[in-house]
């Protein structure tokens, strides 16, 4: 497939799925009897079960379902079998040619079953989790590391442990660090992270919080109940990272920390204009009863400057550039979840950016993710 734009597009937020073997083989081994792993539910279908997260059994046809037509993803989910998915969702020798199909020419890859992972409540099995998902990734990685690059899982059970995995993930290759949406002990706008902020800057190793990984948001719009119509719950999923923009933004670690740079991912950007102007409003109208000024800047001076944010067919994002600062902007394909636009993201792009200019184009569709996570290709 030929690419929108010059030297093909990046996909900002794309997805592996886990192997079978990807926490039980990698695992230290005290963790390795219990470690995430894959069960046949009653449907007959292939689901992770990850222990101590009982009643989150995530069905793997809904984890990988791109390219199905939404009348079938009832099927996709009640019955799929991991060998029926895209294979290169767990084995990166099939993923090239499923780039190659959407013009892709690299991929920032998060993990999928790890971002349910972000919301278990040890934070010694998370870890032990994650280092082995950081394990299994670099092999994954490797088979072509000048267009599969990964970020690394952490689960920030203290600042120290959260700084030797930023510096392992860097060593490792990982272009940067996938977050969960809660920390272990006080939140992520007090300084006694600022060591960690640092250390992420001097590396130059991004953090990503991607939706889902938060307790607030939500994770039971796709595996459980919600409050109405379930659609109801997936409208809600966006609310867990803009929390997280808040805090970082109203919390001064951008003023503390100018140089660090923060990506949302899947969290789309078509609202981010009245969101910024929200912000600017309640700190200007009510910082001061609510104790919150003290910031060099307008909120949204950090917003536009500090912050990236990846949407895959939000055409609103695109609508609204001129409202937006398009250097901050990252175009996704979301490849192999059922929210991708996989593999008809070139005709999408042709249509939804036909208004913005060819430089902008250029820079949300390739140049700002090359740019930001220092990528070779």
């Amino acid at each position: 497939m030929q690419a929108i734009v010059e030297g093909g597009c990046i996909s900002a937020d794309s997805h592996i799925v886990e192997a079978p073997n990807c926490y039980t083989d990698y695992i230290e081994p005290k963790y390795r009897d219990n470690a995430p792993h894959i069960e046949v539910d009653a449907r007959g279908g292939d689901v992770y079960v990850i222990p101590g997260m009982e009643g989150t059994s995530i069905p793997l046809g809904l984890v990988a379902g791109a390219g199905v037509p939404p009348e079938d993803l009832v099927a996709k989910r009640e019955g799929s079998k991991f060998v029926e998915l895209h294979r290169s969702g767990a084995d990166s020798n099939y993923r090239l040619a499923d780039q190659d199909r959407d013009g892709i020419a690299g991929e920032i890859l998060y993990a999928s079953i790890g971002m349910v992972l972000c919301n278990h409540p040890d934070f010694a099995y998370k870890s032990a989790c994650m280092q082995a998902y950081n394990r299994w990734l670099a092999e994954y990685c490797s088979v072509a590391p000048n267009r599969l690059f990964g970020l690394a899982q952490t689960s920030v059970s203290s600042v120290e442990s959260a700084i030797e995995d930023v510096r392992r993930a860097k060593e490792l290759g990982f272009v940067g660090m996938m977050m969960p949406g809660d920390p272990q002990h006080e939140d992520y706008d007090q300084p006694l992270y600022d060591p960690l902020w640092e250390c992420a800057v001097d590396l130059e190793m991004p953090l990503c919080f991607h939706i889902l990984t938060s307790k607030n948001s939500n994770t039971d719009a796709v595996f459980g109940q919600v409050r109405g119509n379930r659609i109801n719950g997936f409208m809600n999923i966006i609310r867990g990272v803009q929390d997280i923009v808040g805090l970082f933004v109203l919390g001064g670690v951008f003023d503390r920390h100018p140089k660090l740079k923060l990506v949302i991912a899947e969290g789309d950007a078509g609202w981010l204009p009245h969101y910024a102007y929200r912000m600017d409003h309640a700190y200007d109208r009510h910082g001061y009863w609510m104790e919150g000024r003290g910031l060099k800047k307008k909120p949204s001076d950090y917003i536009n400057e500090n912050v990236y944010f990846t949407f895959q067919d939000d055409w609103i994002a695109f609508k609204n550039v001129s409202e937006l600062n398009p250097q901050r902007l990252l175009w996704a394909n979301d490849f192999p979840h059922t929210d991708s636009t996989w593999p008809l993201s070139q005709e999408l792009l042709t249509e939804h950016s036909a208004n913005i200019t060819a430089e902008q184009r250029q820079w949300i569709v390739r140049d700002n993710a090359k740019e930001l996570f220092n990528l070779p290709c």
